[in-house]
């Protein structure tokens, strides 16, 4: 379990060199951790990504987005996942999707030091208790929940705020330009962690590292 909001910058790149020098960015504007987000290299392979994790000597989480979430992998399911066990012990989490299959969503749980359970939703925000439903699965799994949503009107990205505000341990996010907001207030209502760009926004509504942190230190 985190203690305090952190600042999670996700490193998007097609190469292992681009990602070492973005990473490298990131950190040195203050991220708190880094999301390594593998669905997007080209040919990921294991042990570049285990030497580029040893390089840098930061925090990660690593991350391999299904298709259905808004990745980009190219491989079944089974190697998606096996890519995620094989680095699994060589980062701070592993994110993997609440709709994973179980036979391969246990195995990256049981090989993870930490686990964040995720759900992503790009169409719409679902009613509050459907979302207190998907959290309540993911933190049965995990260490962390995650939740990221589409806003149709501000209601909303009100709703997901009054989730955080009946759960522990949670990441929620509204995204896009109307639940912008959320990415800065969300921590106020206990979320351990908000993500912020550097280059390349990981979602709609993202902010860039440095005005997240002057809004954080304002709170």
């Amino acid at each position: 379990m985190l203690t305090e909001p952190m600042i999670c910058v996700p490193i998007l790149e097609k190469s292992i060199d681009s990602a070492l020098k973005s990473s490298n960015k990131a950190i040195k504007l203050g991220a708190d951790i880094l999301e390594l987000r593998i669905d997007t290299l080209d040919n990921p392979d294991s042990d570049k990504i285990l030497n580029l994790i040893d390089k840098l000597n930061h925090r990660f989480i690593a991350t391999n987005r299904m298709h259905d979430e808004g990745g980009f992998f190219k491989g079944s399911e089974l190697e998606r996942t096996e890519i995620l066990v094989e680095v699994a012990e060589s980062v701070d989490f592993v994110d993997i999707e609440l709709q994973t299959h179980v036979k391969y969503r246990s195995k990256v749980i049981k090989s993870s030091p930490s686990c964040i359970i995720s759900y992503h939703d790009f169409k719409k925000t679902p009613n509050m208790s459907e979302l207190l439903n998907v959290v309540e699965k993911e933190k049965d799994l995990g260490d962390i929940a995650k939740f990221a949503v589409m806003p149709r009107n501000i209601q909303d990205t009100l709703t997901v705020l009054e989730v955080l505000s009946r759960v522990s341990n949670t990441i929620g996010i509204s995204m896009g330009d109307l639940g912008k907001y959320t990415r800065v207030v969300a921590p106020l209502f206990g979320s351990p962690l908000t993500f912020a760009s550097v280059d390349v926004e990981s979602a709609p509504g993202q902010l860039n590292i440095n005005t997240t942190r002057n809004i954080l230190k304002q709170l």
